[in-house]
């Protein structure tokens, strides 16, 4: 019975781990360039059980059998075995904005921060004190000469992600846009952005057919489902009332089994 308790408490955290994914993808699901997080949760082996009272081996004519028979199979509870990225692709949104850049393809932009280089999909930039093309939160966007600087929104982004000014038509710089060989590994670090670790792998520079679709004056809407998300909600609640209830029948039947025994004593 106590081993009750433990599988119903080991299936209640798993469903709170994906009710606070849930949750942050509801959070953000107008987020420009979110990505939603998928919960994966992962049984614990299986114990075979078999009458104890017919424990034995007998032989045959052609070898050997398990004289206890069967009775089936119990279940010792889940874990949640890893939180991964959605990295599908999300609808655009005109903006009308020349800061605004979406590409359509996989990749990501590169952003310099204090703490390194990281990546984002979130191409709702603006321009800052500086010149430098920035996003929201003051980081500065790289291109492949380094800072993209610009005077003004007066400058034009090919297919390509070459900007170029929209006085002379002359080269600003090109979006530093790079890939990885597993990106669904990459880690959140907040701020819409993600930083590689050793199972990512290294980012190289996306080129040729690698390299994304740019789009001017878009922005790429999160990859949220409000309606799948909803009711994937609702059966987390569901499986976590059940748990429940499982521990409290286990509760249940320990209490009466410990008044039976006091009364036999």
């Amino acid at each position: 019975m106590i081993r009750g308790w433990y599988t119903g408490a080991s299936g209640m955290n798993a469903q709170q781990n994906r009710l606070d994914a849930i949750s942050n993808n509801l959070a953000n699901v107008d987020t420009a360039g979110y990505k939603k997080e998928i919960t994966v949760s992962k049984s614990f082996p299986e114990l075979l059980l078999r009458r104890t009272n017919a424990d034995g081996v007998y032989k045959t004519t052609v070898g050997s059998s398990d004289a206890a028979p069967i009775i089936g199979k119990l279940g010792l509870g889940v874990e949640t075995n890893e939180n991964y990225i959605d990295f599908s692709q999300g609808s655009f949104k005109i903006t009308n904005t020349k800061t605004d850049v979406a590409f359509s393809g996989k990749g990501f932009y590169s952003i310099q921060t204090p703490n390194g280089e990281k990546y984002t999909r979130n191409g709702n930039f603006h321009i800052g004190k500086e010149g430098i093309l920035e996003t929201k939160d003051g980081y500065p966007v790289l291109g492949e000469n380094g800072y993209i600087r610009v005077e003004n929104d007066k400058f034009i982004v090919n297919e390509d992600g070459i900007i170029y000014s929209q006085d002379d038509m002359s080269e600003i710089d090109r979006f530093k846009v790079v890939r990885f060989d597993n990106e669904r590994y990459l880690q959140k670090v907040g701020e819409s952005m993600y930083t590689a670790n050793d199972i990512s792998g290294q980012p190289y520079i996306a080129e040729g057919k690698e390299r994304p679709v740019f789009m001017q004056g878009y922005t790429e809407t999160s990859n949220v489902n409000v309606v799948n998300e909803m009711v994937q909600m609702i059966e987390v609640n569901r499986a976590y009332e059940a748990n429940q209830k499982t521990i409290t029948s286990e509760d249940s039947m320990m209490g009466t089994l410990w008044s039976k025994v006091a009364v036999l004593k």
